[in-house]
């Protein structure tokens, strides 16, 4: 049977993929309120490691499904980037990241930012997602949940905590790491005088 040839750069906003990109994006608000502003903090917990535990189900639905398209390429990074900004965000003023972490989080933000705006001003798309920086995404996102337990539920401190701070550091080490791989990428592209687009995942 021959698969069906589908268009990736079309916009397709109805598609599973896309939904459950959709449904990832409004567990933002939901985490947020339930931590800062009731007492279900394990429900909190919950909202934020399934959200950020599934950030490689669409990607696998649309490849799976033969669903992919402009739209999600361009949404579900985002949505990566607004769960690790908002989460991070929020732990540092519960008190429950101090700030150097999220100081070293936010500058290699920073410095990816930067590396896109630089690329589209100069005509370029994306760059390919490469599987060091999703793999820091999901080992970041894992331990977000078990460093709000270690804060929060004083019978689980004794493992909770080096263990999320065994992958919060592993994590941003990733993290950094695809940062200069990203870095790496963008240079020869950036030595050509006429721009040229780059095909993402």
């Amino acid at each position: 049977m021959t698969r069906q040839v589908v268009d990736s750069s079309a916009w397709r906003v109805w598609t599973w993929p896309n939904l459950v990109t959709f449904v990832r994006l409004s567990g933002i608000p939901v985490f947020c309120y339930l931590l800062m502003d009731t007492p279900f903090t394990l429900a909190a917990i919950i909202v934020l490691a399934v959200g950020g535990g599934t950030d490689w189900v669409d990607g696998f639905l649309a490849r799976k499904l033969g669903q992919e398209s402009r739209m999600g390429r361009l949404l579900d990074p985002l949505v990566d980037r607004l769960y690790i900004l908002v989460a991070v965000s929020v732990l540092t003023l519960e008190g429950l990241l101090p700030w150097q972490f999220t100081a070293v989080l936010l500058a290699r933000e920073a410095v990816m930012a930067t590396i896109v705006i630089i690329l589209r001003w100069k005509g370029y798309e994306s760059l390919s997602v490469h599987y060091v920086g999703k793999t820091a995404t999901f080992i970041i996102f894992m331990s977000f949940p078990i460093l709000v337990l270690a804060g929060v539920f004083e019978s689980t401190e004794v493992w909770a905590r080096p263990a999320g701070w065994a992958l919060a550091w592993w994590g941003i080490v990733l993290y950094w790491l695809s940062a200069i791989i990203y870095l790496v990428q963008a240079i020869p592209l950036l030595r050509h005088l006429r721009p040229r687009t780059v095909v993402s995942h």
